[in-house]
């Protein structure tokens, strides 16, 4: 396999990759190569779920999500997660379990995502980077099931947390 440098960014870069197809043809395929994220699903209280109102350039929307974010190199996916919370939500974790780990789009993207589940949540003051507009929402459970069932919650990686979660919650 051969690797071709076509974009460095601080965030991710974007390799041409060349690879001997089965039949000995070369396969190029252009990948985004990402060091990682996390998503956290943060529960207050029982029956109720902590989201954010996320505005996303690429959409050109705002979203509802659940809070996420960008591993810095080396760092360990827990304390992205706990770091990620307190700057998008203000809220510090007590306790924060993984859920799972996931690619977000594997035909382009070698991004894999760390979902965590945060409880015995405190509230604090929201950390945002420049640029980010993040408002914080709490959510009764039984509306955010809505929310996915109406199509309000768009983003892929939060249905997919709140996918486990809800399936979880049936056992």
């Amino acid at each position: 396999m051969s690797r071709k440098n076509l974009l460095v960014t601080p965030r991710f870069s974007v390799e041409r990759r060349e690879y001997a197809g089965t039949d000995n043809r070369p396969v190029v395929r252009d990948i985004v190569v990402h060091p990682g994220a996390v998503v956290i699903l943060p529960i207050l209280a029982p029956g109720r779920i902590v989201l954010i109102r996320n505005y996303r350039h690429a959409a050109e929307a705002t979203l509802w999500e659940l809070p996420a974010g960008t591993r810095e190199p080396g760092e360990p996916a827990i304390e992205t997660a706990s770091r990620e919370l307190i700057e998008e939500t203000g809220y510090r974790a007590g306790s924060m379990e993984p859920m799972t780990v996931f690619f977000t789009s594997p035909g382009i993207l070698s991004e894999r995502m760390h979902a965590f589940r945060a409880a015995d949540l405190t509230p604090g003051d929201q950390s945002l980077e420049h640029g980010e507009q993040i408002d914080v929402e709490v959510v009764d459970e039984d509306r955010v099931r809505e929310m996915i069932s109406d199509g309000t919650i768009q983003d892929g990686k939060t249905l997919a947390v709140l996918g486990l979660y809800f399936l979880g919650q049936a056992r």
